[in-house]
């Protein structure tokens, strides 16, 4: 498929101290959502990233933790004077270029109008997953800043969907965005599309049913990004949403296991085998025939060891040992 996105909350990183948050300068980052990025990638005074003079502890370098979230990109103003800035920016357009238009529509001329990239800039960007404000993006090349303003559409449907890939960062600040204390997410890719272009990007085999297949890869993908606390922020998780956007055969085989009277019943991952200097999950699809069921389970492995996962090997029937 086209390149267009399992079990636990993202955890809670422990609170910065005194002494991280003057060697961090962060007095300074929290007005400006890309200076984030730039301050935190910078070493401080004492020659570490993130490190502090008086606590061993904050010495130790903290593991990077990846995510690869499926959601919806929406925006929120940091504080009042960026939305008033916004209204005078829009105020001083055309007046045929607001005339009849939603609100949403006219925020989205604004974000994506060149001319006001210095406010694009500075808008919160927030991931929502299954209505939840779960992270605030920040982009970690600047010239992002127009992908995610465009990811906030004219006209929001509950079709969009945004799949976020990145590095997941502290607990934003209060200051940050308007109060909200959510993890910082460092994008890396984001791919902005909606349900009805994920499916049909989908090829169908010869013979299948175009509107039976639509219904099966809606269903499926809707019961793995429904999964209870999805938000791509662990190894299970973004395993699952890689397959969900990148991989059409686990589609195809649940149509095929329909047509053989099957139904999809549950989705397991586990370590695999080969698993060792490097994180590969085994990702088990488990079917249940509707007349005597009985169990049939297909698995794919995937390699979860970096920022973005990919195939290791491809789907085949799962036998227990």
């Amino acid at each position: 498929m086209e390149d267009k996105g399992i079990s636990s909350q993202p955890s809670h990183d422990a609170p910065t101290t005194e002494s991280q948050l003057s060697c961090n300068n962060t007095s300074s980052v929290i007005d400006n959502n890309i200076a984030v990025q730039t301050t935190m990638d910078k070493p401080c005074s004492c020659g570490k990233q993130g490190c502090s003079s008086g606590s061993s502890e904050a010495d130790k370098i903290l593991p990077v933790s990846y995510v690869y979230a499926i959601g919806r990109v929406t925006h929120r103003f940091p504080n009042k004077s960026i939305e008033s800035e916004l209204a005078q920016a829009t105020g001083r357009r055309p007046e045929e270029e607001t005339r009849g238009r939603t609100r949403e529509e006219v925020i989205y001329r604004a974000l994506t109008n060149p001319d006001n990239r210095y406010i694009a800039r500075q808008v919160c960007y927030v991931l929502t997953i299954e209505g939840l404000e779960t992270y605030i993006l920040v982009p970690t090349d600047p010239l992002d800043v127009d992908r995610l303003a465009q990811a906030i559409r004219p006209a929001p449907g509950l079709g969009d969907i945004d799949v976020v890939i990145g590095r997941r960062g502290v607990i934003a600040p209060p200051e940050m965005c308007n109060g909200l204390m959510v993890p910082i997410v460092y994008v890396d890719q984001i791919y902005s599309f909606d349900r009805d272009a994920l499916l049909k990007a989908i090829p169908r085999r010869k013979g299948v049913s175009e509107d039976q297949f639509r219904k099966t890869a809606d269903a499926l993908f809707n019961h793995i990004i429904q999964i209870a606390d999805n938000a791509g922020a662990t190894d299970e998780h973004r395993a699952l949403n890689y397959l969900s956007v990148r991989y059409d055969e686990i589609y195809h085989r649940t149509q095929l296991m329909q047509d053989e009277n099957y139904s999809f019943s549950a989705v397991d991952v586990r370590i695999s085998r080969l698993s060792g200097v490097r994180k590969i999950l085994d990702v088990i699809f488990s079917y249940e025939n509707r007349a005597n069921r009985a169990i049939q389970k297909w698995f794919v492995r995937v390699d979860v060891t970096e920022e973005f996962p990919f195939l290791v090997s491809p789907l085949q029937q799962y036998f227990e040992r």
